[in-house]
């Protein structure tokens, strides 16, 4: 055999061992790019047993906190609905300090005023207005200033007072010792009359307002007198 020849060999030996490798590094490659997923099933949006599948929180929307509003309301006693005709109102020093005003504030009342005047005798006032025929259908009684009123005392009152539609009874506001007993006996006495006798509260309204007061605290200046008065024609 020539030299020539066995060098042919040599080279064809070389290139087809480089041949062989090439063709196993091609296979290689396509093998491990078979097994390579491009992405994994839960981004795919499936889910399998065993599976941990990462969703997105669903945006959560808050509701706007719910505002209360609260009215409040003054408590008051609501006025009675006016009943007409004659207005009659008997009472001590107080009831003349506001006659003006309650003069003003219902046409045509008769006051019966009398300084120091007790409650027993305005009982004696109505009776004789009664026998005379003057007593009106609305009966106003402003006493207790100058001393104590008892349970009797507003009974034989509501007597003397018979055949009124209407008996509005004023309580106190003076400094007083005999001050909250005549204001709880004529609250009680007016709750055993209803539908007849009603109370005019100056004690809850003028309470709040010394100023209202003359240096005594008992008489009214002009400011009281007409809150007073008010109040009185708001109940007849």
């Amino acid at each position: 055999m020539s030299a020539f020849s066995r060098f042919d060999r040599i080279i064809g030996g070389v290139l087809l061992a480089v041949l062989i490798g090439l063709v196993g590094l091609g296979i290689a490659t396509s093998s491990g790019a078979k097994t390579t997923s491009s992405a994994p099933a839960a981004s795919r949006g499936t889910s399998h047993a065993g599976e941990t599948t990462s969703t997105a929180p669903a945006p959560t929307t808050t509701a706007p906190p719910t505002t209360t509003t609260t009215t409040t309301t003054k408590s008051a006693t609501a006025a009675p609905p006016p009943i007409g005709g004659q207005v009659t109102a008997v009472g001590d020093s107080v009831i003349i300090d506001i006659q003006p005003n309650l003069e003003a504030d219902i046409p045509g009342v008769s006051v019966d005023g009398l300084v120091s005047r007790q409650f027993e005798s305005g009982i004696a006032v109505v009776q004789a207005d009664r026998a005379a025929g003057t007593l009106g259908s609305v009966l106003v009684i402003e006493l207790g200033t100058n001393g104590t009123v008892t349970s009797d005392n507003v009974d034989a009152m509501m007597q003397a007072a018979a055949g009124v539609k209407r008996v509005v009874f004023v309580n106190v506001d003076v400094p007083r010792s005999w001050e909250a007993s005549d204001n709880a006996v004529l609250a009680a006495g007016v709750a055993r009359y209803p539908g007849v006798a009603v109370l005019a509260d100056w004690y809850s309204l003028s309470s709040p307002h010394p100023e209202w007061f003359m240096a005594d605290q008992v008489h009214l200046n002009p400011t009281g007198a007409s809150a007073m008065a008010t109040l009185i024609a708001q109940n007849v």
